[in-house]
């Protein structure tokens, strides 16, 4: 989770609050009582592995063992009643999972209000994250827009293309240049948000998507460069590159 809004969440809740961490395995918020993961309690904190945090949220672990719940959150409703749960975070969890919408939709039907984070289009679009010829990640099955203003998650397929073109991508001198903060998209919300699936149909209709994605990017970071101001304009740029996009 994006350091300033772990704070943020912490500060949004109750002592009495029950907060559910959704695929929280590989770094879960020490202050949510239940997590739900395919991976076994026994081997959380898999990021520690990579140089990277174990757990955020707190150093006090609020789940137990038998609050962490190992199911295949794709494939099961989660084990709550309707809005059973204060705040559900689920942090970059969806672009990695077959089924976002159902797992939003429970989330919905589960929890009051709640915390998404995915990694930002723009750094989905650039080479350089994992490899020079591949953009963004290369099991991330999903290129996510988020509408903080509407309250709107949109889910457009990581379509094979993005990679083999670079009509299509960003170099990786472009994902450097990004800020933390312009390298996540999050979305507060409460009681409810709204999520749907791009779709789009024949091959040249998702090429135009990708390239002007990609072009509108190349474009407006050339004139921030000209400008000779960097840093926080890009993080202007890439959301409102998104927004023209998505709107």
């Amino acid at each position: 989770m994006y350091a300033p809004n772990v704070e943020r969440v912490l500060a949004s809740l109750g002592s009495s609050d029950v907060v559910l961490d959704i695929g929280g395995w590989a770094c879960p918020f020490n202050r949510a009582n239940h997590v739900v993961d395919a991976e076994p309690y026994e081997t959380r904190g898999y990021y520690k592995t990579v140089g990277l945090p174990a757990s955020q949220g707190g150093d006090t672990e609020y789940f137990t063992a038998d609050t962490w719940h190992r199911q295949d959150i794709c494939a099961d409703p989660l084990p709550f009643g309707d809005k059973e749960v204060d705040f559900v975070i689920c942090s970059h969890v969806l672009e990695d999972i077959r089924d976002p919408l159902w797992v939003c939709s429970e989330m919905v039907r589960v929890a009051k209000r709640g915390y998404i984070e995915v990694p930002s289009r723009v750094a989905e679009t650039c080479r350089g994250w994992e490899s020079d010829r591949i953009a963004g990640l290369s099991h991330h099955r999903w290129l996510i827009d988020i509408d903080e203003a509407a309250g709107e998650v949109r889910f457009t397929q990581k379509y094979h293309m993005i990679h083999s073109d670079r009509r299509y991508n960003l170099p990786p001198s472009f994902l450097h240049r990004l800020s933390d903060e312009s390298k996540v998209s999050w979305l507060f919300w409460e009681n409810e948000f709204q999520f749907s699936e791009a779709h789009i149909h024949g091959l040249e209709n998702i090429a135009a998507e990708l390239e002007l994605f990609a072009r509108r990017l190349h474009r407006d970071a050339a004139l921030v460069r000209a400008g000779c101001t960097v840093g926080r304009q890009f993080t202007r740029l890439a959301k409102r590159v998104t927004r023209r996009v998505t709107g």
